[in-house]
């Protein structure tokens, strides 16, 4: 498989000396091209960091983030806006839609801003995908909250990105309405899209193909193939899962 994101050695410290808070202590991990991970853990351990070190939103303070073939470290910040822009797909919890534009607007928006002409077939594929053929003309306000999701999802994906962020796609939605929302997600994965979602929901995480368990700035556990129920168990488990790993670290550091 071919790794999409790939993130080596990434520390990500904030503040200075004795008010140093330490998010991210050292992670590695890639994530392939056509599958579809959750990234879960408590607050405050690290998941949005992560997410954000990732997708260029953030520096680390050591480490390498690739982006396929692309050093994001070697970056300027207008690089990276043009990078963000044509190459990561994003969908927030709060839609961040345009309210005075309407549904077909909203989604073309990025390739307007990138001066790209719309593939058209692709725009109606995917549109059609989402259910929204029969919504183009209407206004964020005149949508459902799941409605306005769907258009989140088309406008990451009409811009076809190596990689789709998600920071609790379905954080405001009602569980009918995140199912559906999962589906696409999983469709999109299937498909050959590259996602990575944040999530505190165990039903949300089990759409994934991977989940990723953070605790203190590292990566604790992953589980492959995940129910609800193996997540939420291994979620509850997971202080003592912190407990086992720094033990096993304080005796690798001692036998040396």
């Amino acid at each position: 498989m071919n790794t999409t994101i790939r993130l080596e050695s990434v520390r990500k410290v904030y503040g200075h000396d004795n008010n140093a808070v330490v998010a991210l202590g050292g992670v590695d991990i890639g994530f392939e091209r056509g599958t579809f991970s959750a990234v879960m853990g408590p607050s405050g351990s690290g998941k949005s960091t992560l997410l954000h070190c990732a997708a260029g939103l953030d520096t680390p303070t050591s480490g390498s983030v690739r982006l396929e073939d692309t050093e994001l470290s070697g970056l300027n910040e207008t690089q990276l806006t043009l990078l963000r822009r044509d190459r990561i797909g994003f969908i927030f919890q709060s839609f961040n839609l345009l309210p005075a534009l309407t549904v077909m607007q909203n989604i073309l928006l990025p390739l307007q801003l990138a001066g790209k002409k719309p593939d058209q077939a692709l725009v109606d594929e995917v549109i059609d995908r989402v259910g929204l053929t029969n919504r183009v003309h209407h206004r964020p306000a005149e949508l459902s909250g799941g409605q306005a999701q769907r258009v989140a999802i088309a406008r990451a994906l009409v811009t076809r990105p190596a990689v789709i962020f998600g920071d609790e796609p379905t954080g405001a939605l009602d569980s009918k309405t995140a199912r559906e929302v999962l589906l696409l997600l999983q469709q999109a994965g299937a498909g050959g899209q590259t996602i990575v979602m944040v999530t505190h929901d165990p039903i949300a995480a089990s759409y994934a193909d991977r989940v990723v368990f953070l605790a203190d700035g590292h990566i604790v556990t992953e589980l492959q193939h995940p129910t609800a129920e193996a997540v939420a168990e291994r979620m509850t488990h997971l202080s003592e899962l912190v407990e086992q790993r720094n033990r096993a670290a304080a005796a690798a550091v001692g036998g040396v």
